[in-house]
């Protein structure tokens, strides 16, 4: 009952088989049993031939054959397998390994990340899906699937067959990002709202007013304010400071109650400073 008490008893066996042998004496095939107490073994059975030990074909069982033509049909209605998805997303869309391992760990999720891209496709304005539009949904869409999907789906304990934000829902609030109308930390805001609570993507950034500051005069107003009550900032940044353009982005997203895009900011910001 131990590879230790095994290999004892192998040991044993062959010191006692060379001794029988030098001895003049033959060996006959036999199952023995071992006792750890004294370190021998000791025959229980013999067995005559190694038929005694059921080493031959099972006479009940029929030679199995089966035909090349169900081999291929059966290929041809399976779905396309984990690895050779991934793979594919890999190729086509550009997915980094992780993102397309995460996006076909189960086929629940995998059908949701589809469902999400055909999704965004029948969105009125945006573009028929070319290369470099699919590569840059794909990997946002995979962002969205592998983590906040994901993780919500955990933290329920569902399937993404029964996910509360519908593929649909994803499409539209990647789509808002991409038009620049919410943030990516309102479109979360966003979506954890539909999850908890449903409803309608527009109605839900409307109600929140999460609605991405794009007016540019107003944004300058703010930014000419911020740079004027942060002197400080303002030399620092001169004087070489990088840092110091972060915390007068911070203090104009702050005044923008976090409406303000970002990337927006920054190339106004720069050149307000210039």
């Amino acid at each position: 009952n131990s590879f230790k008490f095994m290999q004892q008893a192998m040991d044993y066996e062959i010191r006692w088989q060379i001794e029988q042998i030098e001895d003049g004496n033959e060996i006959q095939q036999a199952t023995v049993l071992f006792n750890p107490d004294t370190g021998e073994t000791r025959a229980m059975r013999t067995k005559e031939d190694a038929a005694d030990y059921r080493y031959f074909p099972d006479p009940d069982l029929p030679p199995l054959v089966i035909g090349r033509e169900w081999v291929e049909q059966v290929r041809g209605e399976m779905p396309e397998l984990p690895r050779v998805m991934a793979e594919r997303l890999q190729k086509e869309l550009l997915l980094l390994e992780q993102d397309a391992n995460g996006v076909t760990a189960s086929k629940d999720i995998a059908e949701y990340f589809e469902a999400t891209l055909a999704a965004l496709q029948k969105l009125k304005d945006v573009p028929t899906i070319t290369q470099s539009i699919s590569v840059a949904y794909g990997k946002s869409v995979a962002n969205w699937v592998v983590n906040t999907v994901s993780a919500h789906l955990n933290k329920s304990d569902l399937s993404a067959n029964f996910a509360q934000v519908s593929p649909m829902q994803l499409a539209e609030i990647i789509a808002h990002i991409g038009r620049n109308t919410i943030s990516n930390n309102a479109a979360k805001q966003v979506f954890d709202a539909l999850w908890a609570e449903g409803g309608d993507v527009d109605a839900i950034i409307e109600s929140k007013g999460l609605k991405q500051m794009n007016d540019s005069g107003a944004l300058e107003k703010i930014i000419a304010d911020v740079v004027q009550a942060n002197p400080k900032n303002v030399d620092e940044f001169k004087a070489g400071n990088a840092k110091a353009l972060n915390a007068l982005v911070g203090q104009i997203m702050k005044a923008s109650a976090g409406k303000a895009n970002p990337a927006q900011v920054n190339e106004l910001l720069k050149k307000a400073l210039a």
